[in-house]
């Protein structure tokens, strides 16, 4: 599967872009501000293990419930290309209607993680929606 940011973001409508300071206060600030506005932020950088590194933290503080499969999804899809994919410390969860999702900080990582998102933010948005004719449709495309 090739990637393309245009096919990965056809049903998408970039809201806002911002570089948020390593600092955990202004991550949670960003996203507590952010969740209500969106059905999904996407963070890139801050996943390592250095001290500044605290994007996890921050999500954690914020959403109410994790996405472990879709970590688990981003961690094997890393792994596919480089060991270092292991020292990455990835946090998925929903906070309200929202997905909030980190990747890592490495472009080809983002890459990556796009190509996975691509299959499966869709439907997992229509699921926060509760939009049960695009789940529907969904779960019938998977069974052909």
């Amino acid at each position: 599967m090739r990637f393309s940011v245009l096919t990965f973001i056809e049903k998408a409508q970039l809201i806002d872009y911002k570089i948020v300071p390593d600092d955990r206060k202004e991550i949670v600030d960003y996203l507590r501000n952010n969740i209500t506005k969106v059905d999904c932020i996407l963070t890139t950088g801050g996943t390592g293990f250095a001290k500044r590194d605290v994007t996890p933290e921050a999500t954690k503080e914020v959403i109410e419930r994790e996405c472990p499969g879709i970590v688990t999804s981003l961690l094997v899809g890393g792994l596919r290309s480089t060991p270092f994919a292991a020292l990455t410390r990835l946090t998925a969860g929903i906070s309200g209607n929202c997905l909030i999702i980190n990747l890592p900080g490495s472009p080809k990582a983002v890459q990556e993680g796009f190509v996975i998102l691509e299959e499966i933010l869709p439907h997992a948005i229509s699921l926060l929606k509760e939009d049960f004719n695009e789940i529907k449709k969904d779960h019938e495309n998977i069974s052909h």
